[in-house]
């Protein structure tokens, strides 16, 4: 006979196991579960969630990127489960978001990198950013120009450098995302790398990287030379 997660011990119950342990001690598809509160007829939210995980890889940026009627395929999981899912995860990423915005200061490509990881990792389509700073590299504004299709998007060089006069940058850093997972730069990269280096220069702006970020890594036009 199945059992419900109310006739489980008290011990491994998903709540009562984070109020007598921590959240630490409970495994990630028992965290979900503890959101979703049931499962189905057949199994428990462990179970279910359990499931989910297993079709994800148990990679929780694979699960971010599951759209709600992805996610309302499983049985168990309707409408108010998936934004519940979607919602905790997206929170997560702001959590990340922020801790790297209370530093606010860039020190290399790395810095770049954590810091555009969480708004673009999960993107479907490419989106080209401009990262604005002062002079001491401290962080002014960070603003999308533009968003594209899968393999391409258009970054008006004229949209970057407004944006770095009006908000009185003398340092920028562009970023643009490859949802391909490939990390290399297109020769298209490179040719608008070198016109927005190029236009940054004649108004006394530094273009001090250009970042490509992918779910796994990243291209440092600075860290290869190419600057």
């Amino acid at each position: 006979m199945k059992l419900n997660i109310n006739q489980w011990s008290e011990d491994d119950r998903p709540r009562e196991k984070l109020l007598k342990q921590g959240p630490s001690h409970l495994s990630t598809a028992e965290l979900l579960a503890i959101l979703i509160q049931s499962g189905s007829p057949e199994e428990t939210a462990v179970e279910l969630m359990r499931r989910v995980l297993d079709d994800c890889h148990n990679d929780l940026n694979v699960l971010a990127k599951k759209e709600a009627r992805e996610l309302q395929q499983y049985n168990g999981i309707g409408p108010a489960k998936s934004v519940v899912i979607m919602a905790a995860l997206e929170l997560g990423k702001r959590r990340k978001e922020q801790a790297f915005n209370d530093r606010q200061q860039i020190h290399s490509s790395a810095d770049i990198y954590q810091l555009f990881h969480p708004i673009l990792c999960d993107a479907p389509t490419e989106e080209f950013w401009v990262l604005l700073l002062n002079q001491a590299t401290k962080v002014i504004d960070k603003v999308r120009i533009s968003q594209g299709g899968i393999n391409q998007t258009v970054a008006d060089i004229r949209l970057i450098l407004r944006e770095a006069i009006l908000r009185q940058a003398t340092q920028i850093a562009v970023v643009h995302n490859h949802p391909s997972g490939n990390r290399r730069p297109s020769q298209e990269d490179k040719q608008l790398t070198q016109n927005i280096m190029q236009g940054a220069k004649s108004l006394n702006i530094r273009l001090i990287d250009h970042v490509i970020v992918t779910e796994n890594g990243y291209f440092s036009f600075n860290d290869e030379g190419l600057l």
